[in-house]
């Protein structure tokens, strides 16, 4: 296990490196935002073929994180395509001045790489274990990162093609998912890595794992998420009445004005 968790911080470590440098050519830092999710498909194919012994449940969760990094990486180039570099990242680089060369190294994409290894520490111990066959936390995680899956996949849909048309620049999205959750998208990112708990569980020390959906929940909800994102609507008075409104996190229906 200790072998596979090495592997795996000697790879994000390479691989965020790239990163840096690319984004360094690039003067745009919001390429670690694509690379997040390709980061996770990395490690997953890497402690995958670290064992000689494939069972089902390493097929499943390795599938699992390759559809969601992909899907994500995806989106999220498909997002930032002619935009420039994120505002929070813009911001830093002000801030930061001389400092910003080495500091970006550290603060973004290294705390991004360690924050990733946490997060994928389930995957690391699924793809190690012995375990074979199937069984009932199996199938619940499965049932729970679909779910997960489908909010984020669908939330991002339905915001990209609202953004898309003229008449909505400057509006706030308030239909589809977003009418019963101010960030389907986070939800669905935080069910999925809860989804793939359940599925540790399966194996031995699973518990462990309780790490991941903990610090993914705590970033989205309290750090990177959530109130950094509305943060940027403040005084907005649309969004303020959308957020009387309508829950934060957990899916419920709209309450009346």
């Amino acid at each position: 296990m200790l072998n596979s968790i090495l592997y795996s911080a000697i790879c994000v470590f390479l691989y965020m490196s790239l990163i840096y440098m690319l984004a360094w050519i690039k003067k745009d830092n919001s390429i670690v935002d694509i690379a997040w999710g390709i980061g996770f498909i990395w490690v997953a194919i890497l402690t995958f073929f670290l064992e000689t012994e494939f069972v089902t449940r390493h097929i499943l969760v390795t599938a699992l994180i390759f559809i969601w990094g992909t899907r994500l990486a995806t989106h999220i180039a498909i997002r930032n395509k002619g935009r420039g570099e994120d505002f929070r990242y813009a911001q830093w680089r002000k801030d930061w001045r001389k400092w910003f060369f080495i500091r970006s190294f550290f603060q973004i994409y290294m705390l991004q790489g360690f924050l990733l290894l946490i997060i994928a520490y389930p995957v690391i111990l699924i793809n190690h274990s012995k375990e074979t066959g199937i069984v009932f936390l199996d199938i619940l995680g499965l049932i729970i990162w679909l779910k997960g899956f489908f909010f984020e996949a669908v939330g991002d849909y339905q915001l990209s093609k609202f953004k898309r048309k003229a008449e909505n620049k400057g509006k706030i999205m308030t239909q589809g998912l977003w009418r019963y959750t101010r960030h389907p998208n986070y939800l669905g990112e935080t069910a999925m890595w809860w989804g793939i708990f359940l599925i540790a569980l399966s194996v031995r020390n699973g518990w462990t794992a309780i790490v991941s959906p903990l610090m993914i929940t705590f970033l989205l909800l309290r750090v990177s998420g959530i109130k950094m994102l509305e943060k940027k609507y403040t005084g907005n008075k649309e969004f303020e009445e959308y957020a009387k409104r309508t829950s934060a996190f957990f899916p419920w229906f709209s309450k009346k004005q």
